[in-house]
Parts: structure tokens; sequence; C-alpha cells
């Protein structure tokens, strides 16, 4: 039987890149997004690889669509091998003084919940696989508290740091390996207002990096692979620094 994967967020940037790798590495994929016309696409380009893909839109941030469409593939395939809880961003940026309630609770929901939605969700079906693993996304800005107005988005980073950690001690009877991955500056569309912007601000971040380069989301979709394979068998609890050196600074 095929290996399952669970990829949030992956229509694009690092989750599509995570989907691409884990279908070459003989994953059947299992892409979540919002935008179904850009879902229905991305599949369609799996397959033109060879890859075993399909498409489940539904908001991260909802309790009861995660758990019904995680309960339906889960039921589908019989098991879950890894869930890679990709969803996730800024969310904008706020000041504390200034910041809204609504804005407070759609970054923590984003991150936070999104992650704890779906790693809920998946443990029954992650039981029933011999190499289960989730694989959560924090940040640079988990330990560095963020730049001004990203306060609440490394608040929530941090937090997934310490949940990637608490479901490893949960899960560890199970067999279940919860690791995390620290992407650093990453050339997505994540960066995409100040790259079209200040684009000398962001050719400059560069410099800021012990390697000397932009991370690519195929730089992440590698360690997501190797955390996620049986090399990892004896890895949990652990989060890995994907930055060039950037968390060290120059």
């Amino acid at each position: 039987m095929s290996k399952i994967a669970v990829i949030t967020g992956a229509t694009g940037g690092i989750g599509f890149a995570v989907a691409k790798r884990l279908g070459l590495d003989g994953y059947t994929v299992i892409l979540n997004g919002i935008e179904d016309d850009m879902g229905a696409k991305r599949v369609e380009e799996l397959t033109a690889e060879g890859i075993t893909a399909e498409y489940y839109g539904f908001d991260v941030t909802k309790e009861e669509a995660v758990t019904e469409n995680i309960t339906k593939i889960g039921e589908k395939y019989g098991k879950i091998d890894t869930l890679v809880n990709n969803a996730g961003g800024l969310g904008g940026r706020q000041r504390f003084e200034e910041m809204t309630t609504d804005f407070y609770r759609f970054v923590m929901a984003l991150n936070l919940d999104s992650a704890f939605f779906a790693s809920r969700a998946a443990i029954p079906y992650l039981k029933k696989s011999d190499n289960p693993s989730i694989i959560n996304y924090t940040s640079n800005a988990g330990w560095n508290a963020g730049g001004p107005g990203a306060g609440i988005y490394g608040t929530s980073k941090a937090a997934v740091h310490t949940l990637t950690r608490a479901l490893a001690k949960d899960l560890a009877e199970y067999g279940i390996r919860s690791n995390a991955v620290s992407p650093g500056t990453i050339d997505t569309d994540f960066h995409k207002q100040i790259k079209s912007t200040k684009p000398e601000v962001f050719a400059s971040w560069a410099k800021n990096i012990m390697l000397g380069r932009l991370g690519q989301p195929e730089d992440v979709a590698g360690v997501v692979s190797f955390l996620a394979s049986k090399d990892a068998a004896f890895i949990t609890a652990e989060t890995i620094q994907i930055g060039g050196g950037q968390a060290l600074g120059i």
C-alpha cells in the first residue's frame, strides 16, 4: 500500500514543493488549500509527473472543516503516514497597542489552531502507519519575537514549537514522531509585497545569511522528506533550522 501524506496549505510556495518532493518519494499526496481552481491545477501538474495526488479544499482555521476532511482522508486510505502542517502565515502586521482582538485570534488560528486541529484529527490514522510522523512549521520569529508588527506571529510560532514537543511526548508510546522545521527567508510569495515594492531591501536580505543566498522551497522540501522518512526514525521533538545560518546573524 502506498504511503499517504497530507500537506496543508499545499497549493503554492513551500507547501507545493513539499507535496511534489513527497510525491516523488513515492507517497500518495493529499493537498489542502482554499483556492479550488489552483488545487485542481496543482493536482494536474503532479499527475503529469506520475505522482498520485488529490486535493481537499477547506479552511484550516475552521475546526469542523478540518476534522471532517482529515477524517475523510483517513477513512478512505485507512491510514495517514505523514501530516505536514504547512499552512500558516504572517496575516498582516499590527503593533500590540493597536492590535484588534480579531487580528490576534486570526493569526493564532492560522498558525497554532490549524496545526492542533489537523494533528488531533490525524492521530487515529497515524496510529495505523508503520512510520507515522507529524511535521510542523515554526520560525525564527518564534525565538526573536518577529519584527515590528509581527509580534503575535512570533508568539504563534513559539507556541507551535512547544506544541511540536508536547505532541512528541504525548504520542511517543504509539511510535508517532513529531518534529518541526523553521524556514529562514525563503523566496516565495510570502515576501511578494516587499519584493515588488522594495526590491533593493529584498535583495539585501541575502547579506544577513551566512551562506549568502535566500532559501528556495526545495531546500525546505528536502528536510521535510528526510523527517518523514525512516532515516529519521529515531528523531522526535526536534526543530531543524533551514536558513543558511541566518539564525546566528553575521
